[in-house]
């Protein structure tokens, strides 16, 4: 017999155990405190007393209140505000001792509420990590002695940025092989794995983070499983205990020294799950392998479930009798929590087919899923998420990262918008590294150029993102009671460039200093282009739409109400003109690519004629076509699909040269260009109307860079390639498990001193004569130092100055005013710094932190400097689809430098300078220009109507 307690139960009754274990307003430990107490006093088995015929005894055992409890609150999911008096409170559970309180006074606050319409001039007091007052608050601050007071001047306050997607701390950087912990390769579903357990302290991605604003992320698991385990959401801030638990915003009970209370509702838990091409090719499997797992792991976890039920309901039952120990299986739990609706289940998927998996697989099992990230088809297919269990996921995408792989190649710039019309929730977020998350308001400034609204455009990173991790009682509003975690910004956050002038967390200021621009300019939201049918045409084209312009090849074009005009030359980019009030309207006539005139209505009538087309740009501009560098564009459609790219070039250091080849060979990117791709096109519709492209490599010798147009059909086209070859591309890096520094180093020493044979030998003796420049990947400022020391020795060896560029250098800025010394250029790329490699790590970040970028303080020594792509650092190849944000990348440059690079500074940049540092010799005179309706190029209120090409006789109209 059990020893335990003894109740009776009258067996005519339907078996209901009196009193009944179950919430209510009634608290039930009292009951189970008198059971507790019961069983610990009846510690041998008892005596009992007689019993009356018809009662039966029941024995309970010693865990039956804590049983009971668990029992009863097996389904009880998480609350809207998890406890009572949580948004009463006076002290966050975050407080830091001795955090100051701040009055932050004159502000325009976008509070979050009314579905983001609702902006309060006021002030806002932050006390013991909350904020406890929103609007006119000085009756409560002249209280508070012990204030900081900021005047914000009228600019504009957000909470704090929420980024539900990133790998910040388990993809750490810089990277190194013994600090990356995001993916686990022991299986296909691994639900019992946490993202917390693998969380670096020391990641530079902390600063660099909240530098954009960013307060909270949701740290997830890599997506090479199918179920790559739990995610956690943290607060950036370093906090005093240095651990990573400390930075958990609300830790499910059992972590960070907390306790399963079964009296009160758990916290929100999260899943991270992965669907389509990532676990397929980890494991080398399938999409039907892949749904399988998760089918497999759902199965193994209900029965746990049944099992749980099925025990829960004889114990509340009383029927004790062999009942044994609670069904549990530690590996198993958190998915057994997903059933029971405990969990935020965070699915990276892209593709239809995945979607409607996923979709019958939360029906199947029956249990919410919260959002599907990245989520490139989503805009396709609304109905299919809608059918989804309970309610429809909210959807995280991407602003313009796309086509690096097969999923990703109908990717729709348009998509937030169409989602939002089709009522699904829309969020933005960063995947960090990837787009890193300091950049993620940019995701939704982009978003919001495309189309979505300016409240959801501020939602998606504030308000929605919140509600996707189940946090939105205490972050993403600016309301009493609400965590203060808050940003002031220096513009309109909606506005290109716009840089936090403070930022807080827990009410802790994070920026000790500010360098963002204190001017207060651009505080209203811009005024963005419509894109109404190009909306359309996404959906209509199942997200490959017609992408060629209507090319005008015979009469003119003219462009009236043009406000300012811009022209290169030799020198650069200067300004021709522009119009003094919206009265005075400038044209400009242009015939076969050609301009033919400039200036007013009347002085260019002579030049009319009845072919003549007329485009109204309403207040637009015509500015130099952009140049793209940094990239393969040309040589490949989807990045990580082989079969669509021109392929690696072989290295001689690393192992054999195909005898066909010879050993002194070099490759041309001229023989593998590929016309007509998406980047390309949506580069050409983006201003960006050529392209150096080098050979894709990723050794020490890369090969011949040509000049090409990214609006041309083929290869044989009018002026389709503008120049065959335009300079010898070399890279100097750490490299794991290749050849040393210092052996690519004496390669590069051979190839430049000779002796020279063959091709490879002809193009390296152009360099040294000065005819062609030598390009160098390089990273590190120590092999910048020595690699100006090798050029000084291939000079003094033969008399003749030579040319060299750098591409990419994290790191110039040590070593800026020798470079300029020896009059070495730079093509900036990532143009906005980040630390991806150790190599790398000694970066400037730019304002907000550093007063200074890497390109202003390039630009500063004196040094030529050519804007790259903000791509994806790691995998090179794959920043083509960045080349369409080149506009942006330059106006970016300008704004970061407080006034020292103008306007005309970065056109420069982004045209006649990279042309220079690539060696393209074509004149100036003769290059394409870009019209945009409704604003400038570098801006969020231009769109792109037209390129104008002189040189292939044409003028494209979008």
């Amino acid at each position: 017999m059990e020893k335990g307690v003894v109740l009776t139960r009258d067996m005519h009754t339907s078996g209901a155990m009196p009193p009944r274990f179950r919430r209510s307003s009634k608290r039930v430990w009292p009951v189970l405190a008198v059971l507790v107490l019961a069983a610990l006093y009846l510690s041998t088995e008892l005596a009992f007393l007689p019993l009356d015929s018809h009662r039966t005894q029941v024995h309970v055992p010693l865990h039956a209140a804590e049983t009971l409890a668990k029992c009863q609150s097996l389904n009880v999911k998480p609350l809207a505000v998890p406890a009572p008096g949580f948004s009463s409170r006076s002290q966050s559970d975050r407080y830091e001792f001795g955090t100051k309180s701040v009055l932050i006074r004159n502000a325009s606050i976008w509070t979050g509420l009314q579905d983001g319409m609702d902006v309060v001039h006021g002030d806002i007091l932050l006390e013991q990590g909350i904020i406890t007052a929103v609007g006119d608050v000085s009756s409560l601050a002249d209280s508070n002695k012990d204030v900081t007071e900021i005047d914000a001047k009228g600019t504009w306050v957000t909470p704090g940025i929420v980024d539900v997607h990133s790998h910040i701390a388990v993809a750490s950087s810089p990277s190194l092989e013994g600090a990356n912990d995001a993916n686990s390769l022991k299986g296909l579903a691994l639900p019992w794995l946490r993202s917390l357990d693998g969380l670096n302290t020391h990641d530079a991605s902390y600063v660099h983070s909240i530098a954009g604003g960013v307060t909270t992320s949701l740290i997830l698991p890599g997506s090479a499983d199918a179920i790559g385990g739990q995610a956690f959401a943290i607060k950036l801030r370093s906090t005093s205990e240095r651990s990573p638990s400390s930075m958990l915003v609300d830790p499910p009970y059992g972590l960070n020294g907390t306790q399963v209370d079964y009296d009160i509702p758990p916290r929100w838990r999260h899943m991270k799950h992965a669907c389509g091409e990532n676990p397929s090719r980890v494991y080398s499997g399938t999409r039907m392998d892949t749904v399988w797992s998760y089918r497999e792991a759902y199965e193994q976890a209900r029965r746990i479930k049944t099992k749980q039920d099925e025990y829960c309901s004889k114990a509340i039952g009383g029927e004790w009798k062999g009942l044994g120990d609670f069904p549990e299986d530690l590996k198993w739990e958190a998915l057994v929590d997903v059933l029971r609706g405990r969990v935020k289940v965070q699915t990276h998927c892209y593709e239809a087919v995945d979607f409607d998996a996923f979709v019958r697989l939360s029906n199947e099992f029956q249990f919410p899923v919260a959002a599907f990230h990245h989520a490139h088809e989503a805009y396709l297919v609304p109905d299919v998420l809608k059918r989804a269990y309970e309610h429809p996921p909210a959807v995280a995408v991407f602003a313009a990262f796309s086509r690096y792989k097969r999923e990703g190649y109908r990717h729709s710039e348009f998509a937030p918008r169409i989602l939002n019309d089709d009522g699904l929730k829309v969020v933005m977020k960063s995947d960090h590294p990837a787009i890193q998350s300091r950049w993620l308001l940019h995701e939704a400034q982009q978003a919001h150029y495309y189309g979505l609204p300016e409240n959801v455009a501020l939602a998606s990173v504030t308000t929605n993102a919140a509600e996707v991790l189940g946090l939105e009682y205490r972050l993403g509003y600016i309301q009493g009671g609400y965590d203060a975690d808050l940003v002031i910004w220096d513009s309109h956050p909606l506005a290109l460039g716009a840089t936090p002038l403070q930022v807080f967390i827990d009410g802790i200021p994070q920026l000790e200093v500010s360098f963002a621009s204190k001017k207060n300019e651009n505080q209203a939201a811009p005024v963005t282009p419509k894109f109404d049918e190009e909306a359309k045409a996404a959906v209509k084209y199942v997200g490959l739409p017609p992408l060629e312009p209507t090319p005008i090849t015979s009469g003119g074009v003219l462009f009236r109400n043009v406000s300012s005009m811009w022209r290169r030359d030799e020198n650069g980019v200067h300004p021709v003109f522009r119009a003094r009030s919206a009265a005075d309207e400038g044209v400009v006539l242009v015939s076969n690519g050609k301009i033919a005139c400039v200036g007013s209505i009347g002085s260019c009538n002579t030049w009319v004629d009845e072919e003549l087309h007329v485009v109204d740009l309403e207040g637009g501009s015509i500015t130099p076509a952009l140049v793209s560098a940094g990239s393969a564009i040309g040589l490949q459609e989807i990045a990580l699909e082989s079969s669509t790219s021109d392929g690696l070039v072989f290295d001689p250091l690393e192992g054999p040269i195909p005898g066909v080849l010879g050993k002194d060979s070099i490759i041309r990117a001229v023989d593998g260009l590929m016309f007509g791709t998406r980047d390309a096109l949506l580069a050409y519709r983006s201003g960006v109307s050529t392209a150096v492209t080098s050979p894709i490599s990723d050794g020490l010798l890369g090969g011949l860079s040509t000049h090409f147009s990214l609006g041309a059909k083929h290869q044989l086209e009018r002026e389709a390639v503008l120049e065959d070859v335009t300079a010898v591309h070399v890279a100097v890096l750490h490299r794991a498990g290749g050849a040393s520094v210092s052996t690519q180093i004496a390669a590069l020493r051979r190839l430049l001193l000779g002796p020279y044979t063959g091709e490879s030998g002809a193009r390296f003796e152009a360099v040294v004569k000065g005819e062609l420049p030598l390009v160098v990947e390089v990273k590190n400022a120590d092999i910048i130092a020595t690699l100006l020391k090798l050029k000084k020795e291939v000079e003094a060896a033969s008399g003749v100055l030579m040319k060299m560029t750098l591409v990419g250098a994290a790191e110039a800025h040590l070593v800026a005013a020798e470079l300029a010394a020896a009059n070495v250029g730079v093509i900036v790329t990532p143009p906005r710094s980040f630390p991806f490699t150790w190599e790398g790590r000694r970066i400037l970040h730019g304002p907000p932190v550093t007063e200074q970028s890497l390109i202003t303080t390039l630009f500063a020594h004196g040094v030529t400097v050519g804007i790259g792509h903000q791509g994806v650092e790691e995998v090179p190849t794959m920043a083509g689809w960045a080349a369409r944000n080149l506009r942006w990348d330059a106006a970016w440059a300008s704004i970061d430098s407080r006034g020292s690079i103008g306007m005309a500074d970065a056109l420069t940049m982004a045209t006649t300078n990279v042309e220079k540092l690539l060696g393209v010799t074509r004149k100036a005179f003769d290059s394409d220009m870009v019209a945009t309706k409704g604003g400038e190029l570098l801006s969020f209120e231009g769109k792109v109507v037209a390129v104008t090409s002189p040189r292939r006789r044409v003028v494209d109209l979008f």
